[in-house]
C-alpha cells in the first residue's frame, strides 16, 4: 500500500478518536487508539521504504561499469536461445543473469542490454527474406525513410538504471538575504521546496520476423534486427518527449508540461525567437540551450528575406542558437489544428529516465506466425520524462507557417 494511503487512513482514524472524544465514549477511543498505535508502525515501515528508495545509489549502466561480455551481445542467437534453437547456451545464461542482477528482477521474456541500441535505428522491412541473398551485403543495406530522434541530440539528460519511483527534490525559493546595520535583524524567509517524480510509462511494439533471417542470415543481420526492434520505439518515446499528453498512459512531455512560459507568435519569426531569448536571459536560463521545431518551420525560415530580396539564413533567425528541425514535433497543434510546435530552453533540465533494458518475449507459436514458420518478437521498454525547472524553456504559441 502507498504511503499516501496510509496516511489518508491514519487521518480517519484520528478522526475516529476526535468524534470519541466528544462523545465521551471511551470505548471507542481506546479501539481507535489501539488501531492507531498498529497503523502507525505500519506507516513508518512505508516512510523506510520509501526512504531507501530515494536513497538507493543508481547503476551506471555505460562505460567502464559495463560487463565487456554485454557489449558483444548477439539479438539474433540470444532470440535463438529462447527458441531452444543451436546457440552459445553458456554465453547468452550469462548475459541474462547480469541483466537481470542490473534490472532487479526477472525478464518476462528476455532481456537486451540498452548499449546495443546506442543508434539511430531507421529500417523496416515487409518481408526478412530479401535481406538473406547467397551474397548478403550489410554495407549496402537500404532502410526506409524515418523521423529522427532530437532529445538527446539537444542535450536531455538520460537517468539511467532506475528503479521504483524516483523523487527529484526542486528548490521553489530562495531564503532572503538582505544588509543590516549593527544591532539590527537579518531579514526572514526560509526556502521553498516542491518535489518532481519520475514514474514508470510502459511502450512497446510487436513485430514478426522470419525463421529465415533468424536461423542463417549473415553475422551482419544482427544489427538489422536491432534496428527493427528499436526504431520504432526509440522514436516513439521521442515523440512523447516532445508531445506526450500525459494520458492514456503516456508520460507528459514538454510541449504539454505545466508552468513551462509561453511566447505568442509575433509577426514574423525573427521577433518570437528574439523574445523567446529575452524570457529565458531574465529567468536566468543556464546556457546549454537551443530551439526545437517542425520542418516547416525550417522552410519559412528558409524562406525569409531582407528587405533587399536576399536570403536572411537560418542561421540569424534563430539568433546563432542550436536549434534541431524534426517531423517529431508537431505541426497540427490548436486552437486552428495547423500550429507548429516551438520550444526553447536549457535542454539539461528535460529529464529522460529509463528503468531497464529493452525487454525482449519470443513467441514463435503465435496462429498468425506459426503457420508460415515465423515468430512474434514483443519489445518493451519503461521510461518516464519530467522537467526539472519548467522556467527554464519557453514554448511559442500560435505559430503559423505561411
Amino acid at each position: 500500500m502507498k504511503t499516501s494511503e496510509l496516511i489518508e487512513q491514519r487521518a480517519a482514524i484520528v478522526a475516529r478518536m476526535n468524534d470519541a472524544h466528544g462523545k465521551d465514549d471511551q470505548a471507542a477511543f481506546d479501539t481507535a487508539a489501539t488501531e492507531l498505535r498498529a497503523h502507525d508502525a505500519k506507516l513508518e515501515r512505508a516512510r523506510a521504504i520509501d526512504a531507501a528508495d530515494r536513497s538507493e545509489q543508481g547503476r551506471t549502466i555505460h562505460g567502464d561499469a559495463v560487463d565487456p561480455e554485454i557489449r558483444s551481445q548477439s539479438v539474433i542467437e540470444t532470440i535463438r536461445y529462447k527458441m531452444g534453437e543451436p546457440c552459445d547456451r553458456a554465453k547468452v545464461e550469462r548475459e541474462q543473469a547480469f541483466l537481470e542482477e542490473r534490472a532487479g528482477k526477472k525478464a518476462d521474456g528476455i532481456f537486451i542490454a540498452t548499449e546495443l541500441f546506442e543508434m539511430r535505428a531507421t529500417q523496416t522491412t515487409g518481408t526478412s527474406a530479401a535481406i538473406v541473398p547467397t551474397s548478403f551485403r550489410p554495407d549496402l543495406f537500404t532502410s526506409a525513410l524515418t523521423n529522427q530522434t532530437v532529445m538527446q541530440a539537444l542535450g536531455a539528460t538520460v537517468l539511467t538504471g532506475l528503479t521504483g519511483n524516483v523523487v527529484i527534490p526542486r528548490e521553489t525559493g530562495s531564503p532572503n538575504v538582505g544588509w543590516v546595520a549593527e544591532d539590527q535583524a537579518l531579514p526572514t524567509g526560509n526556502a521553498t521546496f516542491d518535489s518532481l517524480t519520475l514514474s514508470p510509462h510502459h511502450v512497446g511494439a510487436i513485430t514478426e520476423l522470419s525463421r529465415q533471417l533468424i536461423m542463417q542470415s549473415s553475422p551482419a543481420a544482427d544489427a538489422i534486427v536491432r534496428q527493427m526492434l528499436s526504431r520504432n520505439i526509440a522514436l516513439e518515446i521521442d515523440r512523447a518527449a516532445i508531445n506526450g499528453t500525459g494520458a492514456d498512459a503516456q508520460p507528459t512531455g514538454i510541449l504539454n508540461a505545466a508552468g513551462i512560459p509561453t511566447e505568442a507568435f509575433a509577426t514574423d519569426l525573427f521577433t518570437t525567437t528574439a523574445n523567446m531569448i529575452g524570457k529565458a536571459d531574465i529567468a536566468n536560463v543556464g546556457s546549454s540551450r537551443g530551439f526545437v521545431t517542425t520542418n516547416g518551420v525550417k522552410g519559412m525560415a528558409a524562406k525569409t528575406k531582407d528587405g533587399d530580396g536576399y536570403p536572411l539564413g537560418i542561421s540569424t533567425i534563430f539568433h546563432g542558437e542550436p536549434v534541431q528541425f524534426s517531423n517529431q514535433v508537431p505541426n497540427n497543434l490548436n486552437p486552428t489544428a495547423n500550429k507548429h510546435g516551438l520550444v526553447y530552453g536549457d535542454w539539461a533540465d528535460f529529464l529522460i529516465g529509463i528503468w531497464s533494458q529493452l525487454d525482449i518475449l519470443v513467441n514463435p507459436y503465435a496462429e498468425s506466425a506459426y503457420s508460415k514458420g515465423n515468430i512474434l518478437i514483443r519489445a518493451m521498454a519503461t521510461v518516464d520524462f519530467g522537467v526539472r525547472r519548467p522556467a527554464s524553456f519557453v514554448k511559442a504559441t500560435g505559430v503559423a507557417v505561411a
